[in-house]
């Protein structure tokens, strides 16, 4: 069991999750991430929120998903693995891109000397006004459509250039 201080984000609104299981005692270790589905070339790396919208853009494109669950601390294993099984991460966050999660991810590899092309999806430095969520979400490019879009023009960039006569 944790010892230390520990905070648990609730979303507004309506949250979208997993049928809950009966047994109140089964544990999820301490930063460890889930892998929602398997795929190659492009890792999602979602955070809280945006995993949802991060699976249905992972299913069109064929990506691996990851409900990261934990931002402190980071699944570092997972991030090795993934990083030598993938030619590409994204990672989305309904929290600030400067500084979240999609960060510390970066900030991790960097340390590890891991070089992967890497997008980092979430809010931008700026007041959000007042709305409905979803909306401001979609505007942001955080819902199903902007994540399968950043996450195509990511691949599109890695793809070989063609050959000019």
């Amino acid at each position: 069991a944790w010892q230390g201080p520990a905070l648990v984000r609730y979303p507004r609104g309506n949250g979208l999750g997993v049928a809950l299981d009966r047994d109140l005692s089964r544990q999820i270790p301490i930063g460890k991430a889930e892998i929602l589905r398997k795929g190659k070339d492009l890792a999602i790396l979602a955070f809280g929120t945006r995993a949802a919208a991060a699976m249905a853009a992972g299913e069109t494109l064929g990506a691996t998903v990851v409900n990261m669950r934990f931002v402190k601390p980071l699944d570092t294993e997972l991030l090795i693995s993934l990083a030598q099984s993938h030619r590409a991460f994204l990672t989305v966050e309904e929290g600030s891109r400067m500084g979240g999660a999609g960060s510390a991810v970066a900030e991790f590899l960097l340390n590890e000397g891991v070089v992967i092309p890497m997008r980092l999806l979430g809010l931008p430095d700026i007041f959000i006004e007042q709305g409905d969520a979803s909306q401001w979400l979609a505007d942001l490019g955080l819902g199903a459509a902007g994540i399968e879009k950043s996450g195509r023009e990511l691949l599109a960039l890695l793809a070989p250039s063609p050959v000019r006569a």
